[in-house]
């Protein structure tokens, strides 16, 4: 997949790209045209960094209903003779998450676009999935025959494998009862075979055990990574149980001029049992030609919970490196108010360097939040309106509700249309109720049953059994 372009913050398209509260606000006061142009675009070329974790349908499914939108760009897009050729979840996987919500508020061309896809488009197990939660029994039991037609009756292995990672499961729990052998019998047969693997796999483990050497832990974590797989973080909770108090020496030695595979885990072995020379240790690491030793150095380091480590990153906070980025990450995750100027420091830096979409910002916005950094308030909204994360906006939100006394009646009232429940949860905590916008989605949250429970549990706080904001 390739990465996305995002529009402008101060553009309808960047606005609606980001997911934030004021792309809608600003699409239901656009020319009509224009507003569901730039929602389509979003919809079919799908804007999120993370397409996993980050929450885009529901927000662009609640935008086609208030701006009436018709389904042709996505059932172009859906059944576009591309959709044969590139196989990747994330063309389409927007697309139908967003006609799955539709479905659920309603639409009956949602639907019936689903039901089309799941029989006939090339990620038909997404379209099944939506399925699964909205269609009654009837609608599944007709995509029986098309679903399994795609699998030849001579070879059941890709069958095996479909069922027995399906999502949802329960069509096929549909299709298992249906009488006709051609359905039920290769479903259910399917289901046996997917259970037998299974057993399998648990009775045949692979990797370390416990009667292995401390050097066997060490060679097994190397060949993981002479074949690509990093294996550290399993390797040193292997070691745990294989090494005693006399085998130190020799993962110290490992930990200093080991293989990289062996090295990552002496590091990491030696951070979790706060050993006295792993901040030595871990200094020195960081200066390897080697990306994945710099990199479990810090990643053990930014692990260790003891006094030990937030006096150390006190001193390399300032480094104009990556170790000094991971003690500014651990000053705000674990220091006190003494700290503030130091993750004060490390957020406006990061932020200087890298932009308002660094990985390395979002401890450092939490970090504000929790030390309560009034003076971090401008570098928080900026972050808030430029980055391209949802998530990473959340947390922004989530800092500024404690930092900016200004939040309540500004950024909290756009986040109640938030794409993100956890931010709508935040907003309909602190958003002021004097702006009748507020009031009106207060109560419409209220009432979506698409709605996350956390969010209207806080829309409840505010809203009284009269309906009227307390």
């Amino acid at each position: 997949m390739f990465e996305p372009v995002i529009a402008p913050s101060g553009t309808l398209l960047g606005l609606l790209q980001r997911g934030r509260g004021d792309g809608t606000l600003h699409a239901l006061t656009a020319p009509r045209d224009e507003a569901l142009a730039a929602l389509d675009h979003c919809v079919l070329s799908d804007p999120r960094h993370d397409w996993q974790v980050e929450n885009r349908s529901l927000y662009y499914a609640r935008l086609y209903l208030d701006l009436h939108g018709g389904l042709g760009e996505i059932e172009r897009h859906l059944f576009d003779p591309e959709d044969l050729l590139d196989t990747e979840e994330s063309r389409t996987g927007l697309a139908l998450a967003v006609l799955g919500h539709l479905a659920s508020y309603g639409r009956r061309d949602a639907l019936e676009l689903l039901r089309r896809y799941a029989a006939f488009g090339g990620n038909w197990a997404w379209a099944l999935d939506e399925l699964a939660l909205r269609d009654d029994d009837a609608g599944l039991r007709a995509l029986a025959e098309p679903i399994l037609a795609r699998f030849p009756a001579h070879d059941e292995a890709d069958l095996v494998a479909a069922v027995r990672d399906a999502f949802e499961p329960r069509p096929w729990r549909l299709w298992a009862e249906d009488p006709r052998p051609h359905v039920g019998a290769r479903v259910r047969a399917a289901k046996e075979a997917g259970s037998f693997d299974r057993w399998q796999r648990q009775m045949n483990p692979s990797g370390p055990r416990p009667e292995w050497s401390v050097q066997a832990v060490f060679d097994w974590a190397q060949e993981g990574f002479e074949r690509g797989a990093v294996l550290y973080v399993p390797a040193a909770r292997c070691l745990s149980a294989v090494a005693g108090p006399e085998d130190r020496a020799q993962i110290v030695r490992a930990a200093q001029d080991g293989t990289d595979g062996a090295r990552c885990t002496a590091l990491r072995y030696l951070a979790d049992a706060h050993d006295p020379e792993v901040l030595d240790l871990v200094e020195a690491a960081v200066e390897s030609p080697s990306r994945l030793v710099v990199d479990a150095a810090l990643d053990s380091f930014e692990r260790m919970r003891s006094v030990a480590a937030v006096e150390r990153a006190r001193r390399w906070a300032r480094r104009p490196d990556a170790l000094g980025a991971a003690a500014g990450r651990t000053l705000a995750c674990r220091g006190g108010a003494q700290d503030s100027e130091l993750v004060l420091w490390a957020l406006r830096e990061a932020v200087r360097g890298d932009g308002p979409d660094a990985p390395t910002l979002w401890p450092l916005v939490d970090g504000a939040g929790r030390l309560g950094i009034a003076c971090a308030a401008p570098v928080l909204r900026h972050i808030y309106r430029e980055t391209a994360s949802s998530h990473l906006r959340g947390h922004a939100a989530r800092a500024l509700a404690a930092t900016d006394p200004s939040f309540a009646a500004g950024f909290a009232v756009e986040c109640l249309w938030d794409c993100e429940e956890s931010t709508r949860e935040i907003a309909a905590r602190h958003a002021e109720t004097g702006d009748a916008r507020v009031v009106d989605q207060l109560r419409r949250l209220a009432a979506d049953p698409a709605e996350e429970d956390e969010v209207q549990t806080a829309v409840r706080a505010r809203i009284g059994p009269d309906a009227t904001a307390s």
